[in-house]
């Protein structure tokens, strides 16, 4: 029985996942019969009172819809315990994760694929990332996953398991939707990068490029109870309050937005009965202050998906630019900053930057 198909609200199939396992039937049975079957074992199966882990918070909406919110660690598999438990206790109809379509591949990819994929930056990932989000962002965005690289070397866990244990979890209850509720990553990268002056772009390169503290056993300990990555990003970015604005801040409005439109009373397939929905929603234990905060407030959600187009910067200062970025690209693997620097348009870049002189050479009339 199909419980969702990919659509422009942001829902996930999942009836075609081999790990699916729902409740197996009585043979014989016609379809009604079997639809109002499978909504009573799911009303079985779920808690009035459930007792559920201190990383999940309740919210309630205006309609009697309740949302369990999963506060989770990108790299924990406690975290990955929370998800599981909640979604069995709960039974929910519908279950939303923060990632946008740009990540929604790691759902189906199997860890050792994701950790050998988390662990390598190569050229076929800057080329995508730059198509994808322009230069400036794409290698943004390069730069951001290698500080992921990092911690995955360190741990030897793939980010992301939470979501595909909600990814599994959601597949085994009958009529269980999967929604994304991340706002797009080009979006937010754009938005971060017009938000920079030119020299906390060439800082937070500088600093994303020679990240490599070594992680702790004490550190993997701490994940449990705190995100690490979201740890990690948040002491480079908080020198820059734009960044984290673009960053955290507008997530969370983006994230409150898709989770309100979760908790939205549900129909009964059998009686066509409109009932309270009940929703969980996994996000980075980061945005659970954000999303408790804007919950019961008005959000303007255009606002914050508006890209501005380029500023017009002078031709020298968009090279110098975009040579620290390859510096960082460098950095990050030899054969990557020098597959980046010959990219055609940085290729072409530099040639104009051969004779700056010249083009900003004052006149001299004797």
């Amino acid at each position: 029985m199909d419980q969702g198909n990919n659509s422009e609200d942001g829902s996930v199939g999942i009836s075609e996942d081999p790990s699916v396992e729902l409740p197996r039937l009585p043979p014989g049975l016609s379809d009604g019969e079997a639809t109002e079957l499978l909504w009573q074992l799911r009303a079985q199966r779920r808690q009035s009172s459930p007792e559920l882990p201190e990383t999940v918070t309740c919210l309630s909406a205006p309609d009697g819809s309740v949302l369990y919110l999963v506060g989770t660690a990108h790299f924990s598999d406690s975290s990955k315990n929370d998800v599981a438990t909640t979604i069995r206790a709960v039974q929910p109809d519908v279950v939303v994760v923060e990632l946008c379509q740009y990540r929604v591949s790691m759902l189906k990819m199997d860890e050792n694929t994701l950790l050998k994929e988390a662990k390598e930056i190569n050229l076929e990932k800057v080329q995508q990332a730059i198509k994808q989000n322009g230069l400036m962002s794409g290698l943004m965005q390069i730069l951001l996953l290698k500080v992921s690289a990092h911690i995955t070397e360190q741990l030897g866990m793939a980010p992301g398991g939470e979501f595909r244990e909600a990814f599994k979890e959601a597949g085994r209850v009958p009529f269980c939707k999967f929604h994304l509720g991340d706002r797009p990553i080009p979006v937010t990268l754009k938005r971060a990068i017009a938000a920079l002056s030119l020299w906390q772009k060439a800082r937070l390169a500088w600093g994303l490029c020679f990240l490599s503290d070594p992680i702790s056993k004490e550190d993997v300990e701490k994940c449990k109870q705190k995100d690490l990555l979201e740890q990690a990003m948040s002491e480079m970015i908080g020198e820059f309050p734009a960044l984290h604005e673009t960053i955290v801040a507008e997530r969370d409005i983006y994230l409150t937005h898709t989770l309100r439109q979760a908790t939205c009373c549900v129909t009964a397939p059998h009686s066509a009965q409109t009932m309270p929905a009940v929703v969980v929603g996994v996000v980075g234990m980061g945005h659970v202050p954000g999303i408790e905060r804007n919950w019961e407030k008005e959000l303007n959600v255009n606002k914050i998906m508006s890209v501005a187009p380029p500023s017009r910067l002078g031709t020298v200062v968009k090279c110098i630019m975009w040579g620290m970025l390859g510096y960082a690209s460098y950095r990050v693997g030899g054969r990557l900053g020098r597959a980046f620097l010959s990219l055609p348009v940085v290729d072409s870049s530099l040639e104009k930057l051969r004779s700056p002189l010249i083009l900003y050479k004052p006149s001299i009339n004797c």
